[in-house]
């Protein structure tokens, strides 16, 4: 009876699962890539790096291993994808915003624990939290202070389902110690940033949608989304701030892919001169020295990273539990959203 219950509750989350990555906003699928002839491969990412992929998948079909092999793909807000493929939505290889969303597939044993073990912990790419503004910066902003003004109108994802969301906060708060601020006065600056928020989108490349649209002044966001912004046309600037967080992209392939040799050959494609190449031709920082082009990325005056704050189990515990955390208390007490679905 425990056994029969078990599978019904495995299916019943599955198919949870699926409408929930069907319906949620934001959602983009796509097949390329070769014939098949090759073997299949599914990809779920997170939403920005949608438009590498579009080279890399075809990049990789030209090497031996990547000979006619086809993909389908998913991307979603990482938290939506994480949550997902936790609940059964097939996956072979995964990127996500954040290392939490991979710990969570780990945790779920679909991720092997030592997915992070090669020399660049698992990261595929870097990145660091910029303020897009619109083009000529006519609110003339120039860093952190210049958005609790209550004269900006500020974008930002929603974190409790945007990956990028919690790193905006992240630099946002980093910024205020960096400065000297206390920890008292840094979380009143996340609660005066928020009170200036006016939309909180469920992605980063919603909340991008959002301002190219004519809202908002400043968007806070990945430097990588700002740059593929201004190569596809929009009217937009961006700051890079002096105080800011370094971001870092996790992949991996799972342990249930269909072709385990296949999957990991593509994670291990992704490290290569030629991937990670197309991911600077697409705004990120390589993760790999002397990767051509690196060097026109500004490195910020304070560069910080997660583990300033202890690391992300415990940011998502003080900053993101959904209940308890500082930011959901900030959200409760101007009433915006905590949900993750």
């Amino acid at each position: 009876m425990i056994l029969t219950r078990n599978r019904l509750l495995s299916g019943l989350a599955l198919i949870v699962a699926l409408l929930a990555a069907a319906g949620c906003g934001g959602q983009s699928n796509a097949a390329s890539g070769g014939d098949g002839s090759g073997g299949k491969l599914t990809l779920v990412a997170y939403s920005t790096p949608e438009e590498a992929y579009k080279e890399l998948i075809p990049a990789f079909n030209k090497t031996p291993d990547g000979k006619g092999v086809s993909f389908s793909q998913s991307y979603a807000a990482s938290g939506e994808q994480s949550r997902a493929v936790e609940g059964g939505l097939p996956a072979d290889v995964v990127e996500f915003s954040l290392e939490p969303d991979m710990t969570r597939l780990v945790d779920a044993d679909i991720v092997d624990k030592s997915w992070n073990q090669n020399q660049y912990k698992g990261n595929v790419t870097d990145s660091v939290v910029v303020l897009m503004v619109r083009k000529g910066n006519p609110k003339n902003i120039k860093g952190w202070d210049d958005l609790v003004t209550g004269k900006v109108d500020v974008l930002e994802p929603n974190p409790f389902t945007s990956g990028g969301a919690k790193w905006n906060i992240m630099a946002a708060y980093g910024a205020q110690l960096e400065a000297g601020k206390s920890r008292q006065e840094a979380e009143q600056y996340i609660a005066d940033l928020f009170k200036n928020v006016s939309v909180l989108d469920k992605s980063a490349r919603e909340s991008l949608a959002t301002f190219s649209s004519g809202k908002g002044d400043v968007l806070l966001g990945y430097e990588n989304e700002a740059i593929l912004a201004q190569q596809k046309g929009e009217d937009l600037d961006y700051i890079v701030p002096d105080q800011t967080i370094l971001i870092e992209n996790p992949v991996a392939a799972t342990k249930n892919a269909k072709d385990p040799k296949l999957a990991k050959s593509f994670v291990d494609f992704l490290y290569t001169p030629t991937a990670q190449k197309i991911f600077v031709g697409k705004g990120y920082r390589p993760v790999v020295k002397d990767t051509p082009g690196a060097d026109k990325f500004p490195t910020p005056k304070d560069l910080f990273d997660i583990t300033k704050f202890g690391g992300w189990d415990k940011v998502n515990t003080d900053f993101f539990d959904p209940e308890k955390g500082i930011v959901a208390k900030i959200f409760q007490d101007q009433g915006k959203s905590t949900e993750s679905g």
